[in-house]
């Protein structure tokens, strides 16, 4: 009798069937790992998606230019560009916020837009910016914007861009700033859209509060 086609108890297995048993573990293993990883995918792109729906105003950059042609003395020598959606003065580009911030998260904003919060140097400077964030709310009562000066450092006013802070070249409200133990963030303080008062409106308020504020960066030569 032809026994070659059985395989009694105590046989090894064929060889397939021996390579099969032994891949299974492994081809578990190489599903769990899948697995995992769509998983953790999954996880990364929430969380970053959260974050950046949190800071996505800190995440701004202005990648387009407005340009005017820069006239001097009756020649045109190129153009003057500001980002798109900024104001320009002199040499320096303006942008006021939508939205409202504490000082320090103010700052960052800036920051990231390759900026900083404004530095007022001049009355021509100081009466600009009142009209522009004049011109912006006009319905509010009263409405603040956030710019970079600030007494952190031993209750010394000290502006972002290492500007030296002169007294003289201020434009404090009557009677401001006080409590300077509390309220050590500097801002534009404007009184609906019938405040004259143009030269001296900056306010002393606690720096958390959350406000608008005004960014500054040079103009763009090209």
């Amino acid at each position: 009798m032809n026994h070659r086609g059985r395989v009694s108890p105590g046989t090894a297995a064929p060889a397939e069937e021996r390579s099969c048993s032994w891949l299974n573990p492994w081809v578990f293993l190489v599903s769990a790992l899948a697995i995992k990883t769509a998983f953790v995918t999954i996880c990364l792109v929430v969380f970053l998606h959260g974050s950046y729906g949190q800071y996505k105003t800190l995440l701004q950059n202005a990648t387009e230019w407005r340009c005017v042609p820069n006239v001097s003395a009756g020649k045109r020598e190129g153009w003057i560009c500001c980002p798109k959606g900024w104001k320009r003065f002199q040499e320096k580009c303006y942008y006021i916020s939508d939205d409202k911030m504490s000082w320090t998260e103010s700052a960052q904003n800036c920051t990231g837009m390759g900026s900083h919060l404004v530095v007022i140097n001049t009355k021509a400077e100081q009466e600009f910016l009142f009209n522009l964030a004049k011109g912006v709310v006009t319905n509010a009562y009263e409405t603040k914007y956030y710019i970079g000066l600030t007494a952190y450092e031993n209750g010394q006013w000290q502006w972002v861009d290492q500007t030296p802070y002169k007294k003289a070249a201020t434009f404090w409200k009557p009677g401001e700033p006080n409590l300077l133990f509390a309220e050590k963030c500097a801002a534009i303080h404007i009184k609906g859209n019938r405040d004259s008062n143009t030269y001296s409106n900056w306010n002393n308020i606690i720096c958390f509060t959350n406000c608008y504020r005004i960014c500054e960066l040079a103009v763009k030569y090209v």
